[in-house]
């Protein structure tokens, strides 16, 4: 046991260390970490340090896990309010597109690689989805800013698909299953129930699920512990719709999505968000390098042909048309298709449900698991390294928004902060041009949003009504002096439905904004002292104390 442990943490430590190079040298992890497993596995060069693992079970039980927290915080993690324009066509795209690729695949396998049919759609359902974390880990690691909102575009379907491949290869799998057995059930109604069986049940535990968490985060203080009840109700999530035989995947990643966009206290939403990244960065190691450890290579000459007649197929055809068939009617740009389609990379659920096919009673003629790990290799390897000099041949690289791609994402690496200002009608910038505008020292306009279009400020700009601005500006870091809280206006509060300009705070408190929950969402109002509070305003601010309070 003690031998075990330390290996255990030799290996994270040595993944950790090849994960920052990998991804100084833009080599996606996935590839680093599954090559580790292969090196350390029963064909690795070093005898001494072979591990001979074949408990495919084992796997199998740790990569659910892993997926369950890799699909929940996918969807927690997404902004709903950024990523709500691309949301039909990437649902199209990892419902519909998923299953349409599948097919495509299968027959290909049928009719040219003359597999079984059955055979051949269990190889297209594994490889139908695509991985999220190889594509923004090539995006962000090459600085790639996608234009025509394409990175939200394939962070959406990236995210949703992989409950759509699962669903497909049980399907397949259990149609397989009643082959074998005889069954005199005819196999498209099968399909048929099972599907909506799938769907209908996972959709519907993860709304209850995603329901009752929110009335559980607003009933009950969770201060301290919002990490730990979301690690059960992810658990929960996937559990229960399971039980049932419904997609346990698709509901986790629902409730992620709704949770992940639900009012929360800011700071342990902030906690929660560090506790997951770091849990599926450790998750994703374990997967990869356990997945590598399973493999082995010797096997893999005998079905690298197939694997790279099934990759090329997929890439170039099964992929393009799915897409083609669901962008088209957006009038989505072709070249904006094109990056999309190399963009489509196979990833770890990949070889992840391509376990299932090992520990089920059907048997194939090939070696599946192995065809569709050397096809997650092709595919990073080939795409990862293609996609970067395609987007930029396209011209689908905005130069422009490469730092300010994503605010947050640039301000963790910079002491500099962000503000966005909206300007009204009656703002004392509204009509002015930037150079006529006085702003503290210090303080720059760095862009403008302008409705869907993102300006770049210079002096003759002119600022016009409705216009938001975003000044950035060097960051205090005191935190002795000035502490930032959060004061909640009920029915009951004696300040609910008084002007603030009546209300006097203790400890010199300072409202900086008001959060204000309406119809269309939380809307975020700048105090003056005639603004009336209401029911659920939520006060940020500022004060030299611990808390404020009100006289």
């Amino acid at each position: 046991m003690i031998y075990l442990l330390a290996f255990i943490a030799v290996i994270i430590i040595v993944c950790t260390f090849l994960g920052k190079i990998s991804f100084k040298l833009g080599v996606p992890m996935l590839v680093v970490f599954i090559l580790l497993g292969m090196l350390l596995g029963e064909d690795g060069p070093i005898p001494m340090l072979q591990i001979h693992f074949e408990n495919f079970d084992f796997a199998e039980k740790v990569s659910t896990v892993c997926l369950i927290f890799i699909m929940f915080y996918g969807g927690f993690g997404t902004n709903w309010e950024h990523a709500k324009k691309q949301a039909v066509k990437a649902g199209l795209l990892s419902s519909i597109g998923v299953i349409l690729t599948a097919v495509l695949v299968g027959l290909f396998c049928h009719f040219v690689l003359k597999l079984e049919l059955l055979e051949g759609l269990l190889v297209g359902a594994v490889i139908a989805s695509t991985d999220a974390a190889t594509v923004f880990f090539i995006l962000r690691s090459r600085k790639l800013n996608l234009k025509m909102g394409t990175a939200p575009l394939l962070e959406l379907e990236s995210g949703s698909n992989d409950p759509w491949s699962y669903m497909l290869t049980i399907i397949v799998l259990q149609l397989m299953e009643m082959q074998a057995a005889a069954s005199t059930v005819s196999p498209v109604l099968e399909f048929t129930e099972l599907i909506l069986k799938q769907l209908i049940l996972g959709i519907g535990c993860g709304v209850i699920i995603a329901m009752l968490s929110v009335k559980l985060f607003k009933k009950v203080s969770a201060s301290g512990v919002t990490s730990i009840l979301l690690v059960a109700i992810a658990l929960l999530s996937y559990s229960i719709p399971s039980m049932v035989g419904g997609n346990g995947y698709l509901a986790v990643y629902i409730v992620g999505i709704v949770l992940g966009n639900t009012r929360m206290d800011t700071e342990e939403k902030i906690a929660s968000a560090h506790f997951f990244d770091g849990v599926t960065n450790l998750l994703q190691m374990a997967l990869f390098f356990l997945l590598g450890l399973l493999s082995t290579p010797r096997e893999i000459p005998l079905v690298i042909g197939t694997a790279i007649l099934v990759m090329l197929f997929l890439t170039l055809v099964a992929r393009p048309v799915a897409v083609a068939l669901i962008l088209s009617p957006f009038k989505a740009p072709f070249k904006q298709q094109l990056i999309i389609n190399l963009a489509g990379f196979r990833g770890a659920a990949s070889i992840a449900f391509a376990i299932l096919i090992q520990l089920s009673p059907v048997t194939t003629d090939n070696d599946v698991f192995h065809i569709v790990f050397c096809i997650v290799l092709l595919s990073i390897i080939v795409q990862g390294t293609l996609l970067p000099y395609f987007s930029k041949e396209l011209s689908m690289v905005d130069d422009r928004e490469d730092v300010m791609k994503t605010f947050s994402d640039y301000r963790s690496e910079t002491d500099l902060e962000f503000v966005a200002s909206e300007v009204t009608e009656d703002h004392p910038w509204a009509n002015k041009l930037i150079k006529k505008l006085v702003f503290p020292p210090d303080v720059r306009a760095v862009m403008i949003l302008r409705g869907d279009e993102k300006v770049i400020p210079k002096g003759d700009t002119q600022v016009l009504p409705g216009d938001v601005l975003i000044l950035v500006g060097n960051e205090y870091i005191d935190e002795s002096a000035v502490e930032l809280v959060e004061l909640r206006i009920d029915s009951g509060h004696y300040a609910c439905g008084k002007r603030l300009s009546d209300i006097r705070f203790l400890n010199n408190a300072l409202v900086v904004l008001i959060k204000r929950t309406t119809k269309s969402g939380v809307k975020t109002l700048v105090p003056n002292g005639n603004i009336m509070l209401t029911d659920n305003d939520v006060l940020v601010m500022a004060t030299a104390a611990e808390k404020a309070k009100t006289a």
